[in-house]
């Protein structure tokens, strides 16, 4: 099935979360062809050390995301403590103190459905280990809008109840390993 080229890959996770992501993220090269979003759940009194964390694992370019920036590929932004990532719809990250989704800020369904709206069928959305529905109602928008929807299989992830909610919310989304997932977005570069 021939796709239209990928514009961003967006990623939600929670409990289990620096895991999974330590496998994920350095398995990509510096060549990654777009941007990565990324949103973890972090209590909002914590400093996010998530992007020290994995500037010093990844060979992608790692930072938190700042207000209204032009996104650029082989980065991985990750969403600063208590604030909601969101994508413009010229692609643009901004950043926003609304209500928390889900009990949370930054949440997930707030990056995806964002996303969604501004990337449509361009867009990849990764669900992963986690212990709340965030990201479920983020990940059907996504493929209403024609991206392609990975989630990490529950019976694998570290906290299921995340990706199952997400697959209960999208059926059509592909459940893989975290191998798989790997493999996956190593596709997306070119040879």
């Amino acid at each position: 099935m021939s796709r239209d080229p990928i514009r961003a890959v967006v990623i939600g996770a929670s409990a289990g979360a620096v895991q999974v992501l330590l496998e994920i993220l350095p398995a990509l090269p510096p060549t990654f062809p777009v941007p990565i979003f990324v949103v973890v759940h972090i209590p909002p009194d914590r400093t996010n050390a998530l992007t020290a964390l994995f500037a010093d694992r990844c060979r992608l370019t790692v930072k938190e995301a700042e207000d209204k920036e032009t996104p650029v590929p082989g980065t991985v932004y990750f969403a600063p403590a208590d604030y909601h990532l969101l994508i413009e719809q010229d692609g643009r990250v901004a950043l926003a103190m609304d209500e928390p989704v889900h009990h949370s800020r930054p949440a997930i369904d707030v990056l995806f459905e964002t996303a969604a709206d501004a990337f449509g069928p361009d867009l990849v959305a990764i669900v992963l280990t986690g212990a709340n529905e965030d990201g479920a109602a983020g990940l059907r928008a996504v493929g209403e809008a024609g991206g392609l929807t990975l989630v990490e299989d529950p019976t694998s992830a570290s906290s299921s109840t995340m990706p199952a909610a997400a697959l209960a919310a999208w059926p059509q989304a592909r459940a893989q390993d975290v191998p798989g997932i790997i493999a996956y977005l190593q596709t997306l570069v070119a040879p």
